[in-house]
């Protein structure tokens, strides 16, 4: 009975993951520009923030700005019912009433998620540590070594900052030149193969086992 319970949260988790990366993709791919540039514009506005000042103080002038606008508006709402002599009530009224409350069906398929998510991780990262193959742990370490360097040039904040951008652009991109981009990605992809072989030639117990 357990096998057939963790197939079927499986395939719970890659269905919420389906549904959630199709809204990810409209918003990466531009499809709509008013939704996609206001969250890429917040993004970056909070990230340039932060580099700046503190967490703290983002966070606290974030919210004073939230503030000013809706109390400005309350009081400016109230004085326009007072002077009209109008009973329009709360003007935030239907957000007001809107539930935002998270069931508990909700929150344990949030959990069962990313419960799934941290052991897939885990197993991963204890492959990768303990050598179960060889070749992937030295991909690993190659990658790790690589962050070193580029730690050395970019704080945490800087390759974020990049990131995003590069969400936000790179896919708009490829989608554009996507035939001469494959066309690039294809040779170098041969060439890293062609020396990974050699060096799984000359290194005695990298060669992958035949499948």
């Amino acid at each position: 009975m357990q096998p057939a319970a963790d197939s079927t949260k499986m395939e719970c988790f890659w269905s919420s993951w389906k549904c959630q990366g199709t809204v990810a993709m409209d918003l990466l791919y531009w499809r709509d520009l008013k939704q996609t540039g206001i969250l890429f514009g917040s993004l970056l506005l909070l990230l340039f923030s932060l580099t700046q000042f503190s967490v703290v103080s983002v966070v606290a002038y974030l919210a004073l700005a939230a503030l000013s606008a809706t109390i400005s508006f309350r009081v400016y709402k109230s004085v326009l019912q007072a002077v009209q002599k109008t009973d329009d009530g709360h003007p935030f009224k239907t957000y007001l009433d809107v539930e935002i409350s998270l069931s508990q069906e909700q929150i344990r398929k949030y959990a069962e998620n990313t419960q799934l998510y941290v052991n897939s991780t885990l197993k991963e990262l204890r492959r990768l540590f303990l050598v179960q193959d060889l070749v992937d742990s030295l991909k690993f370490a190659v990658l790790m070594w690589l962050l070193t360097y580029v730690g050395a040039l970019f704080n945490g904040l800087t390759l974020l900052i990049m990131a995003v951008v590069s969400m936000f652009t790179m896919p708009v991109i490829y989608e554009k030149y996507q035939a001469q981009i494959d066309q690039y990605l294809g040779l170098i992809r041969t060439h890293v193969n062609s020396v990974v072989g050699k060096i799984q030639a000359k290194i005695p117990g990298a060669k992958r086992k035949a499948e």
